[in-house]
């Protein structure tokens, strides 16, 4: 989230086109000089960059770039060895980038977009890997509450680097954002080796009564995948091509979000740095009470025996595609509001984040077996989608300086539509034959 929020300050506004709907609607004439005044005050401040709407894209999906096929090798070494080292690495490697990107900033697109891409492909290490070790530490029958009270924490993360980045950006410049958050992940990399344990049966604190409770509940769920995958099977596997495919369609209106919420703020409703950092903060601060809540619910729902669990994962997935699809298609008609703005786009993320306990959850109820190694193959479609989705918004705001921002809602409504169409004919919630014992 740090170049999503720093993005606004980096660019030279003054050589962009003028930004699609911007003319729709009158704005404020204070707002319209507080903007102006936030550009002349952070050129003095940091380096300010010619970039286009299409080259922000690409830099913005760069991140993605390099991850496409490291997923699979991330998820399958950390399944057979552990996850504590591979995610580890991948947290420190990160962070060390992320304190040198203003250097790479500065030295032009090229080494940017390479740093980027390592970045990348380490931040794939942290999210595949963590999977591996929800497999042996959490019961079935809590795995929805568990993983998305830990998935929560990227929200909340997006929430505080959108907060203090604007206000970062206007007071002592863009490039404190890198150097301070970096440094706050080198610091997580020391918590992280002493304190993290790959199961429950090596961890030395934990007491017997849980230890014994957590083992015995993941008995019959399979052991570790060895050296042997079904690959065969599971390209034949329906249910599998199911969550794939949805995953890629989720993540391509979650990229967008991600990395154009703070530039949608800044230049469509004529935002100042800080109150777009803030204003960009409010739809992930919503959405961290409503991802636990969502978990709580389904685990809810199953203990109770309302929903069976395929229902419970098609009925969040389908409110979590539907929902902030139709908000966001109407986002170009309410431009002259910025708080009917805001709010649609706070209550698409509080509904987005369902998915988290629908589709995005699902390998872990057919093949937990594998989990690592399929959640690895399943960021790679997140990845793909993540390379393709900026960059395509990117060009398309390049392209049509007048309706550039609803032809990128456009496309984000089909191709998540039609995810949801496809999860829904072909999803399953059970142990797949080729994931068993």
């Amino acid at each position: 989230m740090n170049l999503s929020i720093a993005m606004p300050a980096m660019v030279n506004h003054t050589a962009l086109p003028s930004q699609a709907n911007a003319s729709t609607g009158s704005h404020p004439t204070d707002a319209q000089d507080n903007w102006n005044g936030t550009l002349k005050e952070f050129k003095v401040i940091a380096p300010v960059y010619d970039w286009n709407p299409e080259i922000q894209g690409i830099l913005l999906g760069a991140l993605s770039y390099g991850s496409l096929l490291a997923p699979i090798p991330t998820g399958y070494v950390a399944g057979v060895f552990g996850a504590k080292y591979v995610v580890g690495a991948g947290l420190f490697i990160s962070s060390v980038l992320t304190l040198f990107t203003p250097l790479a900033a500065d030295a032009g697109v090229t080494l940017f977009l390479v740093l980027r891409i390592f970045q990348g492909i380490a931040q794939v290490m942290v999210f595949t890997g963590q999977f591996s070790m929800w497999v042996k530490w959490s019961p079935p029958l809590e795995r929805s509450q568990l993983i998305t009270i830990a998935a929560s924490g990227g929200v909340l993360g997006s929430f505080i680097i959108l907060t203090v980045g604007g206000l970062l950006s206007q007071t002592i410049g863009w490039p404190s954002i890198f150097y301070i958050f970096g440094g706050i992940g080198c610091a997580c990399t020391l918590l992280w080796f002493p304190l993290v344990y790959d199961d429950p049966v090596n961890h030395p604190f934990i007491s017997p009564a849980e230890k014994e409770y957590i083992v015995a509940s993941l008995v019959e769920q399979g052991g570790s995948p060895g050296w042997s995958v079904p690959l065969k099977a599971m390209v034949k596997s329906l249910p599998l091509w199911a969550i794939l495919v949805t995953t890629f369609c989720i993540f391509w209106r979650f990229y967008i979000i991600m990395s154009y919420i703070p530039t949608y703020i800044n230049t469509v409703l004529r935002a100042n740095l800080r109150d777009s950092g803030i204003l960009s903060a409010l739809p992930f601060v919503f959405s961290f009470p409503s991802l636990i809540l969502g978990g709580q619910l389904a685990g809810f729902l199953l203990s109770r025996k309302i929903l069976t669990l395929i229902n419970i994962r098609k009925l969040f997935t389908t409110l979590g595609i539907l929902v902030p699809t139709g908000l966001l298609l109407c986002l170009p008609w309410v431009t002259s509001s910025q708080s009917t703005t805001i709010i649609f786009l706070v209550l698409s993320c509080v509904f987005g984040s369902l998915c988290e306990v629908g589709v995005l959850i699902s390998i872990v109820d057919i093949a937990p077996r594998y989990c690592a190694f399929l959640q690895g193959l399943s960021h790679v479609f997140s990845y793909i989608s993540g390379a393709i989705s900026p960059t395509v918004s990117g060009y398309l705001l390049n392209k049509d300086s007048e309706f550039g921002w609803r032809n990128v809602f456009l496309v984000s409504a089909a191709i998540n539509i039609a995810g949801l169409v496809f999860y829904l004919i072909f999803g399953k919630a059970e142990i797949q034959n080729w994931a068993k014992e």
